[in-house]
């Protein structure tokens, strides 16, 4: 049967569906995270992971910029601003995920050093370059805005109060998490609307469905990897839910 160009009602659900069933939430680091069962030492590595996948989020979105069609002006001023807000935009949003780091006890040396991050994470930072560099310009904004920024307020509204509660972090050293708890539910709701608006033939709407759905396996797998990497071992009698 082929495929018709959907409205933007339909595509939205459509979007999310592709997402659904597939939140980093339902990973095992996610779930130890947000019950409280990690150490520090296991968040500082979740942290030197996860600057090497964030960290470059703002070149990921020059060279979607760079491509993203003059007509396209929206789109292009939310790409700008997104970029701007990640780096110059206030305090630089590493530096914030740096601050958490030392606070579980690693080094921004550490932190920085691209060999303390595990394979499954280099992948994804290279599936995130290779998105922006390659795919059409309303397909990367589907699988880096939507499939993968779009979660993060999700994620982190889980994680957050454990952060504090459980851990005793101070509101200076969890700003990281506050921030994109807001920054980035505004992001995705852009994104979706960037989509919605220009992927306007079938062939566009299949293709950022099927991205949004690989985003949204590859943050997972990464987020799984940490568990499997750096705690695992540590917590071998863990019984985690589905």
């Amino acid at each position: 049967m082929t495929a018709e160009l959907m409205n933007r009602d339909t595509f939205r659900t459509a979007l999310e569906n592709a997402i659904q069933g597939k939140s980093a939430n339902k990973a095992p680091f996610s779930q130890a995270w947000a019950s409280g069962e990690l150490s520090r030492a296991h968040l500082a590595r979740w942290a030197e992971n996860h600057y090497h996948y964030v960290g470059p989020f703002a070149d990921y979105l020059a060279y979607i910029y760079a491509r993203t069609p003059d007509t396209m002006t929206e789109a292009k001023d939310f790409l700008l601003a997104n970029m701007y807000e990640e780096e110059i935009g206030g305090d630089r949003h590493t530096d914030l995920l740096v601050r958490f780091a030392e606070a579980c006890g690693t080094t921004r040396e550490r932190v920085v050093d691209p060999d303390n991050m595990s394979p499954t994470t280099r992948g994804l930072q290279s599936w995130c370059y290779a998105v922006a560099m390659r795919e059409d310009p309303v397909v990367a904004v589907a699988g880096l805005v939507v499939g993968l920024e779009s979660q993060v307020p999700s994620i982190y509204r889980k994680q957050t109060p454990t952060l504090r509660e459980k851990y005793g972090f101070t509101d200076e050293e969890v700003e990281f998490f506050d921030l994109h708890i807001v920054s980035d539910e505004i992001h995705g709701e852009r994104g979706y609307q960037i989509v919605l608006e220009h992927a306007n033939t079938v062939e566009l709407q299949q293709r950022c469905l099927k991205i949004c759905e690989i985003g949204a396996q590859m943050r997972l797998l990464y987020t799984t990897a940490l568990y499997h990497d750096y705690v695992a071992n540590d917590l071998p009698a863990l019984k985690l839910a589905a």
